[in-house]
């Protein structure tokens, strides 16, 4: 229990399991099975994502330690307990995956038409481990739910999947598991140092400073591959176009965003020396993920690879923007994290809605959708646009504030993140150009039909969203104004600390 005395993170988190075995418990012909599986997994994701809306209301923006704080004892010999809580910074992350999962179950509705119980399973169980991730204050319990996540999503895609889902689903599953190994050995390292896996203590003890730099570069190994940086980036396309719509789409919602969260979880906090002596080297893998990738983005003639490679260049900015350790970088990272998890969802979800028409995703297969599909025109554009960054749209205020914190750094730093602006215009304007205007050539495109009542509902508390962000982003900044000052003032002292440890003045 919590200080409240109603465990909601618990309730939140093991929710979704008691959805999955209702689905497991109903009998009957395939397509009363299937019919109970997709409005059980709706309803319970609405359940929790409601439950997420009460969390968010009851935070205190205010107060920057974990909040909802739930314990109970479970290995107390070894020191590990089962601990949830949420600041600041996790409780908007977890909003997020409470609010995709129910995009993604009606977004796959008609689609997924062949062992739908199992992949509504699938997605209750990947939304268990999505949310458990964010809300841990236990490594153990973190790293149990990080890796727990790689099993749902290697059944979605290569179950689901296209015709190389398999080898997608295995690069997967094999790039993920191996840098986690790495983690799991400063996990164990940490512990053996501190006596304990609780992070809020694991956040107060000072690491050696020769031992922070070991640690890092194991929590690298996991993270970058998570996030993923450049060159660590390889399974992300295949993963992306061999998945079905909706694996895309939590893929890049939710999954990308845990490397991220790792480092500023772990590597900031617990890890300050390491984490400003090996700045330089994340900017450089950040620079050239959003250069590099954007000039690959622009070669692709598949939608959802384009796509892919632009989330790439999307997650050097947040990167970016985490390593400059100023308020201006780590906020910025914060909201283009949040925005391109609703703007890259919704992107997948464009090309799943053609795709579902036509059963093909080359850009050159199309053009003139403008004419018959004025509404995915509009959709289409709107979020696009918040892609490329324009102001008025979340796009914009995260890339923004992450190269003012940038700057700060150095000029050189944020001339070159700005090219990622700069070429996502290239990328993303081609190809709306090549797939809405233009005119109708084939006869299979002459009766394609708009958005149908279903599609409608998945894309308007996406569009709300982008607007909403863009238009009133402090509504969303606030929740971790305090938390990130807090961590700011952290490393700060942490690196003072170490110099006068060292008996070296300061510059």
């Amino acid at each position: 229990m919590n200080a409240a005395g109603f465990p909601l993170l618990s309730l939140l988190t093991w929710l979704p399991l008691v959805g999955a075995a209702v689905i497991l418990s109903v009998r009957g012909d395939e397509a009363a099975v299937a019919a109970n599986a997709r409005w059980t997994a709706l309803w319970t994701s609405l359940i929790v994502f409601a439950l997420s809306l009460l969390l968010w209301v009851r935070f205190d923006q205010s107060d920057p330690a974990f909040q909802f704080v739930e314990t109970v004892s479970w290995l107390p010999q070894w020191g590990i307990t089962y601990k949830l809580g949420v600041d600041g910074i996790s409780v908007l992350f977890v909003l997020l995956s409470t609010a995709l999962t129910p995009i993604c179950i009606v977004a796959s509705w008609e689609s997924i038409t062949v062992r739908v119980r199992e992949f509504m399973l699938a997605f209750l169980l990947l939304e268990t481990m999505m949310v458990g991730m964010f809300c841990a204050l236990d490594f153990v319990v973190f790293y149990m739910f990080f890796e727990g996540v790689l099993i749902p999503m290697y059944f979605i895609i290569g179950v689901w999947g296209g015709p190389r889902r398999v080898y997608a689903a295995i690069k997967f599953f094999l790039y993920t598991l191996a840098g986690s190994v790495l983690m799991l050995l400063a996990l164990l390292l940490m512990w053996y140092v501190a006596g304990t896996t609780d992070i809020p203590t694991l956040l107060r003890t000072p690491f050696p400073v020769a031992m922070q730099t070991w640690l890092f570069l194991a929590f690298l190994a996991s993270f970058a591959v998570k996030v993923p940086m450049w060159p660590v980036h390889t399974w992300l396309p295949d993963a992306h176009v061999e998945a079905p719509t909706a694996g895309s789409v939590i893929l890049a919602g939710v999954l990308l965003k845990m490397g991220a969260y790792g480092f500023l979880r772990f590597s900031l906090p617990m890890l300050p020396n390491a984490s400003a002596s090996l700045a330089p080297l994340i900017f450089a893998l950040s620079v050239m993920a959003v250069v590099y990738t954007s000039y690959v983005a622009l070669a692709q003639q598949d939608m959802k690879k384009l796509i892919a490679y632009s989330s790439v260049a999307h997650m050097g900015v947040v990167t970016i923007g985490i390593f400059t350790f100023n308020i201006q970088g780590i906020s910025g990272a914060l909201f283009q994290m949040l925005s391109h998890g609703i703007v890259s969802a919704a992107l997948f979800l464009c090309v799943g809605v053609i795709y579902d028409r036509i059963h093909t995703r080359e850009i050159a297969r199309y053009g003139g959708l403008a004419d018959r599909m004025p509404a995915y025109a509009f959709v289409f554009m709107l979020f696009t646009l918040a892609s490329v960054g324009l102001p008025g749209t979340s796009g914009f205020i995260g890339e923004f504030l992450v190269l003012v914190g940038a700057f700060k750094v150095n000029f050189w730093l944020a001339l070159l993140g700005s090219l990622g602006m700069i070429l996502g215009a290239a990328y993303m304007l081609y190809l709306y150009r090549r797939v809405i205007f233009g005119v109708i050539t084939r006869a299979d495109l002459r009766d394609i039909l708009d958005l149908s009542p279903r599609e409608v509902a998945v894309f308007a508390p996406l569009v709300v969203l982008t607007l909403w962000m863009g238009i009133y982003p402090s509504s969303f900044s606030g929740f971790w104004d305090a938390s990130v000052s807090a961590m700011v003032e952290h490393h700060r002292a942490a690196l003072e600390a170490a110099v006068k440890l060292a008996g070296v003045l300061p510059q």
